[in-house]
């Protein structure tokens, strides 16, 4: 069957690096990149693009009977620090661009459905350690409470419907090719391109804040394997833990000192970003994803820095 594949939300962190990876796999015309603001050059002339705000359910049927796509990635989204500027709007964006693209999805028969999850769906009472599947969830920001509703009607949708949705809930994110869009693991971005420019960085979190990390290159390879993967082999209709690297800002400064050996890292306080990060896992258990569509990183810490560091000096 020749595949459609609908990408909302192209232009952020993960979206610009779906569309090129998907574009590779499935061809330029077989991927319409969908975004509120205008792409970069590359996007916008490799393959189609479309002016598409989710919360206009009449522009997106537009879309949705135009392209009838086979596949249909979720990307937009008002993140942790973001949302708690504008906590209304997060949710509205969040909760009903998600209920919009189910209701077509049905509507228009699109045989697969991806929308993204978080480790933002932990909260204060979820273990922090090893952070298991199934656990005390009692998320304290309104990304996360977004983020774990919209688990919650995926699933529905799954048991009710039939319909063939699948997630992710994903750790930080770690790119050079597109910035990162407003969320608390942010200063992992922001340290590599300080590093280079300056020699130094404020880290807004503090010292010994551990939290789960991904490199974007496993955690796109991780995304497009799990919508390839058997319908059969997906257990969870949630979505599934997904687990890279953890370190704190101290580990990673250290590591980026193996490159950059005057390279010096101070701290702020009182941002309010570290009351939410306290509230997340320090790691995640996995295991899951493993078992159901043979998971398996490849970027650890090192690896990581050090591609970070080569393709940022570029």
């Amino acid at each position: 069957m020749n595949e459609k594949i609908l990408v909302l939300g192209s232009n952020g962190q993960i979206g610009t690096e779906l569309v090129n990876a998907l574009r590779n796999g499935y061809g330029n015309d077989n991927v319409v990149a969908c975004d509120i603001r205008r792409p970069d050059y590359e996007t916008k002339n490799a393959g189609p693009f479309e002016f598409v705000n989710v919360l206009d359910k009449d522009i997106l049927k537009d879309i949705f009977n135009k392209y009838k796509p086979t596949q249909v990635y979720l990307l937009a989204a008002l993140l942790s620090a973001t949302g708690e500027q504008n906590p209304k709007l997060a949710w509205d964006l969040n909760m009903n661009g998600l209920l919009n693209v189910l209701d077509l999805a049905l509507i228009y028969k699109t045989a697969k459905v991806y929308w993204p999850s978080s480790i933002a769906v932990f909260g204060p009472n979820s273990p922090k350690n090893n952070t298991p599947q199934y656990c005390t969830m009692d998320p304290n920001t309104v990304y996360g409470i977004s983020k774990l509703a919209g688990e919650r009607w995926c699933e529905y949708y799954f048991q009710k419907y039939n319909l063939d949705v699948r997630s992710i809930r994903y750790p930080g994110l770690i790119s050079w090719k597109a910035a990162p869009g407003g969320g608390t693991t942010d200063y992992a971005i922001h340290i590599f391109h300080e590093a280079l420019k300056k020699g130094s960085y404020a880290s807004f979190l503090s010292a010994t804040t551990e939290l789960p990390m991904m490199y974007m290159e496993d955690a796109i390879r991780g995304t497009i394997e799990l919508m390839d993967a058997p319908a059969s082999q997906i257990s969870i209709r949630s979505s599934y833990n997904f687990a890279g690297v953890s370190f704190t800002p101290e580990v990673l400064a250290s590591e980026i000192r193996k490159h950059i050996p005057d390279f010096k890292l101070s701290y702020t306080e009182n941002d309010p970003r570290q009351e939410i990060a306290n509230s997340w896992p320090s790691s995640i258990d996995d295991s899951y994803a493993k078992k159901d569509w043979l998971w398996e990183p490849t970027f650890d810490l090192a690896k990581m820095t050090e591609d970070m560091l080569a393709n940022l000096k570029k």
